[in-house]
């Protein structure tokens, strides 16, 4: 509701310094795109008269000047599925043109239009398009699936997670989490009194362990990318329709423009005797692997 009356926006651009971040960094980003040669676009839900305060916020007043196409009120994410809506120019005033829309032109504003006319008009096509977007479903499913581009999710979460994972403490915790785990798959195998309690205080210790990881990042949900050792849903989506995800646009700048991200490889819970955190417990060996590989 809040959206479709405008009511966010008016409370946005009634406090922009509390709610819009000044974006010099993002400035520097679309700077040293736009002197490599890059051509960029803007595809946004909001009307024209927020994304003009807001960039002039974060960006300053020539923003403009950085993309080769605006379009706004773009109804995201049908503006990817349907090709009913056409573009339609706004004028200096902000109001609507009717004129049939035969190209797109750097500096003019576009209201809503479609992808499949976006794609007609500028030629610009498949994994040579990289697209970033906040929102997995409304910006980037669609595109991935349907149109091959190239996607990158801006993920605010992630400076608040890689703080954490990046500690000390949380790096010890982990560690002893995964090598007591490896050490009471050994164990379960040993049937005498003493081993089983032993293992019953190693129980006790490993789920004091994940209760406490969790809490490293948020004590009432944990982690937003992982659920103890599983993936979460959102991350689980995350990956399948992004190609790469960061905190900020700002994080582009730690990375030459020709840099490649190649993906890394994930083990699968049949190869995960190979992996670096089986190796602290010493089980470099899975029980039974050998005599499993034989049954048909």
């Amino acid at each position: 509701m809040v959206h479709l009356k405008g009511y966010m926006y008016k409370w946005v651009m009634q406090d922009l310094n509390k709610f819009i971040l000044r974006g010099e960094e993002t400035e520097a980003v679309l700077h040293r795109l736009v002197s490599h040669g890059k051509k960029l676009f803007l595809i946004t839900n909001s009307p024209f008269s927020f994304v003009d305060k807001g960039m002039i916020h974060m960006v300053g007043k020539n923003w403009r000047d950085f993309f080769d196409v605006v379009i706004v009120q773009a109804d995201k994410p049908h503006f990817f599925t349907d090709c009913i809506k056409p573009f339609r120019r706004l004028d200096g005033n902000g109001d609507l043109r009717w004129d049939k829309i035969k190209r797109l032109d750097k500096g003019e504003i576009y209201k809503q239009g479609n992808l499949f006319d976006f794609l007609r008009l500028t030629g610009w096509r498949g994994s040579k398009v990289l697209y970033f977007g906040d929102h997995l479903y409304s910006d980037l499913a669609d595109l991935m699936l349907r149109h091959g581009w190239r996607t990158a999710a801006i993920v605010p979460e992630l400076e608040h997670e890689t703080k954490v994972v990046s500690t000390g403490r949380y790096a010890l915790n982990l560690t002893w989490l995964q090598a007591l785990t490896g050490l009471m798959e050994r164990l379960q195998t040993s049937r005498d009194p003493d081993s089983k309690q032993v293992f019953q205080e190693w129980q006790k210790e490993r789920e004091e362990l994940r209760v406490m990881t969790k809490n490293f990042f948020n004590p009432q949900f944990g982690s937003i990318f992982r659920t103890c050792h599983n993936p979460t849903y959102f991350s689980r989506r995350l990956c399948r329709f992004s190609d790469v995800y960061m905190a900020s646009l700002s994080c582009l700048l730690n990375y030459d423009l020709s840099y490649t991200f190649y993906p890394r490889r994930t083990p699968l819970q049949h190869e995960a005797p190979l992996w670096m955190d089986q190796l602290c417990t010493g089980c470099m060996k899975t029980p039974f692997l050998e005599e499993m590989s034989h049954i048909r």
